[in-house]
């Protein structure tokens, strides 16, 4: 992938991630956040820090935002995050914006309005990576609600040498495709699961973390 510039506005956690994976990947990174003492999550991340906020316009300049292919608002405030989200779309005319959102009622609202959106929920960082680099490649998908995910996991050890389609329930979990060295295929009813298979599945979060729960199951 071809190194660009970024902006994250807000250094917790997800931002601090956010930064620390687009700077290994070779991307020029400035992290904003009003909070001196967040960019001491960045560790050894090569990125530059700026104290301010988001959606301040001479802050965002400062940030080179007039260079940036990319900004992701992940701070802890929805408000905050669709400001800085909208003035980098509509004011710099940034072509890849997205915003992290606590509220999936607004998300959707904010969605219909073209602003790219991401639910608060482990794999945000994932999501925003995947929506601020469409071609990303091994993506999780969700909807603007999200309520519904595909995500690729590990087979949980109690299922090798079972049939994988065990695992699927109806309305709520569904397994896709196996993924398996040499390549992935899709999964069909009678497919046995082997050891380090990664199995992707479109399920409900409900259904998506009770299987992130039996990935932690030992074997039997």
């Amino acid at each position: 992938m071809e190194s660009v510039h970024v902006i994250v506005v807000g250094c917790g956690r997800v931002g601090a991630e956010l930064t620390r994976r687009l700077s290994a990947e070779g991307h020029s990174v400035t992290v904003i956040d009003r909070n001196p003492d967040a960019f001491r999550r960045l560790g050894s991340a090569r990125a530059t820090t700026i104290v301010g906020s988001g959606f301040d316009r001479d802050v965002l300049e400062a940030a080179g935002i007039g260079e940036a292919a990319a900004l992701a608002a992940v701070t802890s405030g929805d408000n905050s995050n669709i400001l800085a989200a909208r003035i980098a779309r509509d004011v710099f005319e940034v072509p890849n914006v997205v915003a992290r959102i606590y509220d999936p009622r607004r998300a959707v609202v904010y969605e219909r309005l073209g602003i790219q959106t991401v639910a608060t929920v482990t794999w945000t960082t994932d999501q925003a990576l995947a929506r601020l680099f469409p071609l990303r490649i091994e993506r999780p998908w969700m909807d603007s609600s999200g309520e519904l995910t595909v995500a690729e996991i590990t087979l949980p050890p109690s299922r090798i040498g079972k049939p994988i389609g065990a695992l699927e329930r109806e309305g709520e979990l569904r397994v896709v495709a196996v993924v398996r060295p040499g390549g992935a295929r899709l999964a069909t009813a009678g497919l046995i699961g082997q050891e380090g298979d990664r199995i992707v599945v479109a399920a409900s979060q409900r259904a998506l973390a009770e299987l992130g729960a039996w990935s932690n199951e030992v074997g039997s």
